[in-house]
Parts: structure tokens; C-alpha cells; sequence
């Protein structure tokens, strides 16, 4: 057995939830000096550029979970698909897989594949439109600046929370682990575009301590049992509506955002392939006429 089996192993033996936990307590906690130290540690150890955030200084975050959700200068992520029929990166990270979903199957990695209608919840009527669509799949690594934005502009209809484990999302794990992405706990949120739906999964992971939205806030934790969703009017004055580029949603501390759009509606840049880079608001793909 190899080091990487062990750590494999370890996952199925480690008490996910319960370690995700205790680590979200701390990073919501103020510690002072304690928590300055590791975020000082945590910026050396991971190669942060803090350069980018509005706020350079580590003095100014009382909280991991701040300094893990600063905001970045405005600058620094420019949207660059900025014409009508272009797709933007929603968040910084690396491709991890991209490419069409074939007869409800997304493929995960070499020998893995899962479903798409478990992946957003498991109603048949919410996977229908994406089943021979395409999908996108961005894993955000620990220097990567994690809220979420929208990658066109989009009417919120559907949010579905779905209970499940909390394995890394690394890419070794996402190599050894079936069914890894539709089987962690996740969030799900299901938008009208001008082209049809499309939908953005927040994937939670190992020490994941929340998951959240702009419309409600943290969603999780408290970690639930069972699958819920809540619907949202398609217009009126309750109607939520974000512009590309605008933020959706965060993780404190790093996980996986997956896209999925009806087939015919995107063509991916011929640039972008696993382990491609991205940087939110960057061209992530234009419109399939």
C-alpha cells in the first residue's frame, strides 16, 4: 500500500463532520494572537497574494473565516467576458474536469463517473434540461480567493441543500473516490438565463466549516438529514436576479463549484482543459449559435 492509499484510507476512517466542525468553530472564533499567528502561517505556508485584497494587512482580520472570504480590489479581477454572449469564470481555481454530460453522466475522473440527478438532488424534473448538456467542474485550492460569482446573468428559481459526506475534493481524492461530488453535502442553486437554466453546485468538503449564498446567508451549517429546497418567483419584486459577475455565494475554506447548461449552449475556450488555471471573470466559454 502506497502513501496515497493511506490517505485515502484515512478519509473513510475520519470523522469528517465532526473535524469540519471543530475546525469551523475555531476559524469563526477570535483568538487574537493565535488566530493572527495562523493566518500568518497559513499566508507563508499556501503562497497567498494578499496584494490583491482590499485589505493587504493580516492585522486586519479578527477571524480566520475573514481573512478566508476577503474581498479582493476590483481591480485585480476584472470582468474580462465582458460582451453579451461570452461565459465567465465564477470563481479562481483549476479546471478539474470539463466537457459534455452524456445521457446524465458527468465524468469525474479516469475509470469514475456519477450522475447528474443525484449530483442536484435527486428530481429527475431539476436534471432534465442539463442531460446531455455540458458541464464544468473548478476546484478552488486554499490560496484561492473563495466567493463565488455568476458566470452570466441569471434569475434564481431553485436552492436545494443535499445532505451528504465531507471528503476532500482534491484532486487525488476526486481520482479515488466514486460518485466523490454527488455524494458530499451541497448546495445547489438553479437559474433562468436567457438561454434556458443553468445550475451552480457549491460542493462542501473535509473541514468545510459553511457554505453560503448572498439570498440566504449561510445555508451550512447546521448539517441536516434531509434534502430541502426553496423555490423563487421568476419576476416581481421577490425575484432574485444577479448580473454576470456579480457574487452568488462562498466557502470558508476551499471546495468545488460545478456548472452544468443545456446542451447547445456553451462552447468551452479550446484553451481551458484539467488543470487549466482560472481567475473569476476571465472567459470560461461563448455562446454555442
Amino acid at each position: 500500500m502506497n502513501w496515497d492509499d493511506v490517505k485515502i484510507k484515512a478519509q473513510y476512517l475520519t470523522p469528517k463532520h465532526a473535524l469540519s466542525r471543530l475546525v469551523g468553530a475555531f476559524a469563526a472564533a477570535r483568538a487574537g494572537w493565535f488566530t493572527q499567528l495562523f493566518i500568518r502561517w497559513f499566508i507563508r505556508q499556501y503562497k497567498v497574494d494578499m496584494s490583491e485584497a482590499i485589505h493587504e494587512s493580516p492585522s486586519h482580520y479578527k477571524t480566520f473565516n475573514d481573512f478566508f472570504t476577503r474581498y479582493l480590489k476590483p481591480e485585480s479581477r476584472p470582468l474580462q467576458a465582458s460582451e453579451a454572449h461570452q461565459f465567465a469564470h465564477p470563481v479562481d481555481g483549476a479546471i478539474s474536469q470539463l466537457g459534455d454530460i452524456k445521457d446524465g453522466r458527468i465524468f469525474q475522473a479516469k475509470g469514475h463517473d456519477y450522475s447528474l440527478t443525484e449530483l442536484l438532488g435527486g428530481d429527475p424534473r431539476d436534471a432534465h434540461a442539463f442531460k446531455n448538456g455540458e458541464f464544468a467542474t473548478i476546484y478552488l485550492a486554499p490560496k484561492d480567493y473563495h466567493r463565488i460569482h455568476m458566470p452570466c446573468d441569471g434569475v434564481l428559481r431553485k436552492m436545494i441543500y443535499v445532505p451528504g459526506d465531507l471528503f476532500s475534493v482534491n484532486p487525488l481524492t476526486a481520482a479515488n473516490v466514486p460518485n466523490l461530488f454527488a455524494r458530499n453535502e451541497r448546495v445547489v442553486a438553479i437559474f433562468d438565463g436567457e438561454f434556458g437554466k443553468f445550475a451552480m453546485v457549491l460542493v462542501g468538503a473535509t473541514i468545510v466549516a459553511s457554505i453560503g449564498t448572498v439570498w440566504a446567508g449561510t445555508v451550512t451549517p447546521p448539517t441536516g438529514k434531509h434534502v430541502h429546497s426553496w423555490d423563487y418567483p421568476a419576476s416581481g419584486d421577490q425575484a432574485i436576479r444577479l448580473k454576470k459577475g456579480e457574487e452568488m455565494g462562498h466557502f470558508k475554506l476551499g471546495s468545488t463549484v460545478v456548472l452544468t447548461f443545456p446542451e447547445d449552449t456553451i462552447d468551452f475556450d479550446d484553451d481551458l482543459g484539467p488543470l487549466s488555471v482560472t481567475r473569476m471573470g476571465q472567459v470560461l466559454g461563448e455562446r454555442d449559435d
